[in-house]
């Protein structure tokens, strides 16, 4: 497996110039943040994931966490003491509010971080990404006793947060969850029922563990409106802050995964155990979609970022390997980089690497923008434009995931199909991403179900026409930027048909709007990253750096003639309706029979 290397260089870019972080860091809060401190910090954060976390990678994922006879789990070998470097260092706390221990950086600032830790390790990475759902969920819903007693050792992350939602007979399916909590005199409750794919549900990498889990209070109403969220931790908490005596939650078991291997996904059984309830009885569901909300983007970074860990692995082996010899050249072999396919390969890796990379942090500057922001109608409407990506960023991202970290294994061929090489461990690990946090079927409808509506459809329109802004600054920006120019305006025309199509069918078909709701994501996705390398190649022609400015140029162009294309394609499936998908029973579905043939 290739060492792995921070890509700083284009993270700094697309800060200063792709997505405006220099005005982010005037921000009333922001203002010791600038961006000579951030790249600063990234380079050493860089250093910190790619030396101290990129190591543990292989080696977690063919060693895997154990759940030990008496029920306490182990993560694999080094884990435990570069978890504890993690947490001597700071860098899950550079995001986090200083109020409570935290470095009161940007969510954008913290988003990188979380790049840069999960290409160096996905699963090691999600421990960190856990604990900062729930401490989101505590800052927004949790009164002063309770961020106070658990707030400081959560940021710092001396102590690990987790998400306690799926069960047995509720997944996607909250709201059918079974989980009691039954109050008790001294004002906590009694949590009992069992939780599954909890990740580091149980681990030893740090002392305390704080759940939060979803239950039901007696007499709650039913479905999603009946659930409150608990802070259910792993040992209670004396008085004096000192940890007491364990609480009664158990790892029943660990599941046998596909890929993640080092992270403890865990079977969780709480049998009275004692519970603090979050805000007020029956806010689960907000509370859960703050702890959900702020997984989203992160999750979608995962795709980016392992399939820039595959990338660098497949552009370090097509430079090496010699097979065969290319049209021209000399010699009785060449580097399969120099092979017309490869480079297709490569090149569509790294121009949805860089598409996704401004698209994921241009949320994560809404999202502050949405909390910072002096004047509430501009947090407002980046409240509104974080609704809208955040769905694309997870969905896409993850689906790209899949996409690119497959065309990396192609390029090693049967190399990469062995797992000593690494190459496999990289799809097998981001597999997951599409499914956990809400699956990206969840997502496209959401997109269409919920945020397209807003303000009656105004709001996802206005986006539409700022993106269509771009199209006069590239038709005066030259002739090279012409095609990517023209293929723009062709796609977004396809995509404010399809936006349209959606806002009138969804009204009074909602049915046959989901049903084309999937590659209507897929349609924004290919159209927002075009809009996002567009914006990058004019930004790079405005620098006095001739060879940024040619490489952004390329990418933008090959993106828009070769891969956006696809998105008016996904038309005609995204505005289809439902009726052929409903045309056929189970049993239709399952094929005809062949007649029994007799002799």
């Amino acid at each position: 497996m290739s060492q792995y290397q921070p890509p700083i260089a284009d993270i700094a870019f697309a800060l200063e110039h792709v997505v405006g972080y220099p005005d982010l860091a005037k921000l009333p809060g922001f203002e010791h943040a600038d961006l000579e401190t951030v790249v600063e910090l990234l380079e050493q954060c860089g250093e910190f994931m790619a030396e101290v976390v990129a190591p543990t990678n292989r080696r977690g994922d063919t060693e895997g966490s154990r759940l030990l006879p008496g029920g306490a789990v182990v993560t694999p070998s080094g884990f435990k003491e570069v978890y504890q470097q993690y947490v001597d260092a700071g860098w899950g706390s550079v995001p986090l509010p200083e109020e409570y221990g935290g470095g009161g950086f940007p969510r954008t600032v913290g988003l990188v971080i979380q790049e840069l830790m999960t290409s160096a390790n996905m699963a090691f990475s999600l421990c960190p990404l856990l604990t900062q759902g729930a401490i989101e969920a505590l800052l927004h819903y949790g009164d002063d006793a309770l961020k106070q007693r658990y707030l400081p050792k959560m940021i710092s992350g001396e102590w690990t947060g987790t998400m306690n939602l799926t069960e047995p007979a509720a997944g996607s399916d909250v709201g059918a969850l079974t989980t009691r909590a039954v109050p008790r005199a001294d004002g906590s409750y009694a949590i009992t029922g069992q939780k599954i794919f909890i990740t580091y549900g149980d681990h030893d990498m740090a002392d305390q563990i704080v759940h939060l889990v979803l239950a039901r209070t007696p007499g709650a109403p039913e479905g999603t409106r009946g659930i409150s969220c608990f802070i259910v931790p792993k040992f209670l908490i004396n008085d004096d802050g000192s940890l007491g005596e364990r609480n009664t939650v158990q790892t029943v078991s660990l599941e046998h995964k596909m890929g993640i291997h080092a992270s403890p996904t865990c079977v969780l059984s709480y049998e009275d155990a004692t519970g603090y309830l979050i805000g007020e009885e029956n806010l689960g569901m907000r509370i859960m979609f703050v702890m959900m909300n702020s997984a989203r983007l992160g999750v979608g970074v995962q795709g980016l970022a392992v399939a820039e860990r595959a990338y660098q692995q497949s552009l370090a082996y097509a430079q090496e390997r010699r097979q065969g010899r290319a049209i021209g050249a000399s010699g009785t072999s060449s580097a399969i980089i120099e092979f017309p396919d490869v480079r297709r390969m490569l090149l569509t890796q790294r121009a949805h690497l860089a598409a996704m990379r401004y698209l994921m942090l241009l949320d994560a500057s809404y999202v502050d923008k949405s909390t910072h922001d002096p004047d509430p109608a501009v947090r407002a409407r980046a409240a509104e434009i974080v609704g809208l990506l955040t769905p694309i960023c997870k969905s896409f991202g993850t689906d790209l995931g899949n996409e690119l970290t497959s065309l990396a294994l192609q390029i090693q061929g049967g190399m990469g199909f062995i797992e000593e090489t690494g190459a496999a461990q990289h799809v097998r690990d981001i597999r997951i991403a599409a499914i956990y946090e809400g699956t990206n079927g969840i997502q496209a409808a959401d997109l269409v179900g919920r945020k397209l509506g807003i303000r009656g459809g105004a709001s996802v329109l206005e986006f539409i026409a700022t993106m269509r802004e771009l199209e006069t600054e590239l038709a005066q920006a030259g002739a090279e930027f012409g095609s990517i120019a023209a293929e723009l305006g062709l796609q977004f025309d396809a995509l404010e048909e399809a936006t349209h199509w959606m806002l009138r069918t969804g009204a009074t078909d909602p049915n046959a709007a989901l049903s084309g709701s999937t590659p209507f994501l897929r349609m924004w996705g290919l159209c927002t990253g075009a809009w996002m390398l567009a914006r990058a190649a004019l930004a790079a022609a405005a620098t006095n750096d001739a060879a940024l400015a040619q490489s952004q140029l390329v990418l933008a162009r090959f993106y828009a003639e070769q891969l956006l294309p696809a998105s008016a394609g996904l038309l005609g499936a995204a505005t289809a309706g439902s009726h052929d998908l409903f045309a056929l029973d189970a049993h239709q579905l399952a094929g005809v029979a062949s007649p029994r043939i007799r002799i």
